[in-house]
């Protein structure tokens, strides 16, 4: 661990020095480098959570030669005299000769001896004959789905730390499984600081909406985490020192009270909570006062700027590699792309810039500034631009937005 990760808590100009925007993305991950245990669950409750284990088959996948297309399972070159029908089932058919078809439904279990299988489009009857009049002739195997062509019994189909999807789950069932091993999902509690805050109506003179209690749920929901209610704190010192104390989730998330202004209580909060920093203060843009602290107990709480753009900053930053180590999910290759224009940057930091897609790369969205969402809104992805900008052509990292 670095010297940042043993720094006590302390005020923010004798606290750790600024980190480097890759090094406080490390330091967060590897600080939730303690994958919580996993449970067994069936199908249905298992969305949103991560494999613990390899999915592996437990039947050959499909489990029989089936019929990929409705029309004729045949047996031999035709003409064919057909015989009956096979639908999707249980029943077994009754063993084709050669010569021999019989109609057959998409899915449906091919008749041992059958060859292949000839498309309704590609076929006429003529009583009980029946010929072929596609535009090529006829193949061994065409449009048979062999048994285990998908994945063998036993196979590794999906390595552990992959995030359960809807298509995740298709598979289990496909192959056999009721439940899944999946993480525990790290609990996340929010709590959004601020005296001049409103949670509903129009905002008047000196008073804000909230934007952040709407917005970061579903973010960190997406990131694997299960995110209880919104908490709403006033700019009082011993209210937020009671709730760290009290929080029982895995993650406290704060927004606002990062800095050192005369109501930004965090650094003393976290202190009298005993708490550890780890990072205080990133050099990125938006979000260079974000911080991460562990808690009693092998907790962590990740402390937002108040800023929305700023704020979302902080959580790609720090809160989503701590809560994807956390539920034991498996990092991929960061996503590369090219700008089509030129990215402006900062001259010694990071920036964080929202961006469209187009067909020649990546382009800036206006509206960027720290307090803004509206170029968030539009945006693909968070484009990483390195110290200095990114001129046209030049590849940079995405971040995406969920």
């Amino acid at each position: 661990m670095s010297a940042v990760g043993q720094t006590a808590v302390a005020a923010p100009s004798t606290g750790p020095a600024v980190e480097t925007w890759p090094r406080a993305r490390e330091t967060a991950r590897r600080a939730g480098l303690r994958p919580l245990p996993g449970t067994g669950l069936p199908l249905a409750e298992a969305l949103g959570h991560t494999l613990a284990e390899p999915l592996a088959a437990l039947t050959d996948l499909p489990a029989f030669d089936t019929s990929a297309m409705d029309g004729w399972a045949v047996a031999g070159p035709g003409p064919w005299r057909v015989a009956g029908r096979v639908l999707a089932g249980p029943d077994e058919p009754v063993p084709l000769a050669d010569g021999g078809a019989v109609e057959i439904a998409t899915g449906a279990r091919l008749p041992s001896g059958a060859t292949a299988v000839l498309r309704r489009e590609h076929g006429r009857t003529d009583g009980a004959l029946l010929y072929e009049h596609g535009p090529d002739r006829l193949t061994t195997g065409q449009d048979v789905r062999p048994r285990g062509q998908e994945c063998r019994r036993g196979e590794e189909l999906l390595p552990a730390g992959t995030p359960v999807g809807p298509a995740v789950l298709g598979l289990a069932a496909a192959c056999g499984h009721d439940r899944l091993l999946v993480r525990r999902r790290p609990v996340v509690q929010l709590l959004v600081l601020g005296d001049e805050l409103l949670n509903s109506g129009i905002p008047g003179p000196g008073l804000v909406r909230d934007a952040l209690g709407p917005l970061l749920p579903h973010w960190l929901r997406a990131a694997g985490a299960e995110v209880g209610e919104v908490r709403y704190v006033r700019d009082d010192f011993g209210l937020l020192r009671d709730a760290l104390r009290h929080s029982t989730a895995d993650v406290v998330v704060t927004t606002g009270g990062t800095a050192a202004g005369p109501v930004d209580h965090l650094h003393r909060a976290l202190a009298e909570a005993g708490a550890r920093l780890l990072v205080d203060g990133v050099a990125v843009r938006p979000g260079h006062p974000m911080l991460l602290a562990e808690l009693p107990g092998g907790r962590h709480l990740v402390g937002l700027p108040g800023n929305p753009l700023a704020a979302v900053a902080g959580t790609v930053t720090l809160a989503l590699p701590l809560l994807h180590a956390r539920s034991g999910r498996t990092v991929g290759a960061p996503v590369l792309a090219p700008a089509a224009a030129t990215l402006p940057g900062h001259p010694a930091d990071t920036r964080l810039q929202p961006v469209r897609r187009t067909a020649g790369g990546v382009v800036p969205l206006a509206f960027d500034g720290p307090a803004m969402l509206r170029g968030l809104a539009r945006a693909d992805a968070l484009a990483v631009v390195p110290p200095g900008g990114a001129a046209a052509g030049e590849t940079v990292e995405l971040l995406e937005v969920p």
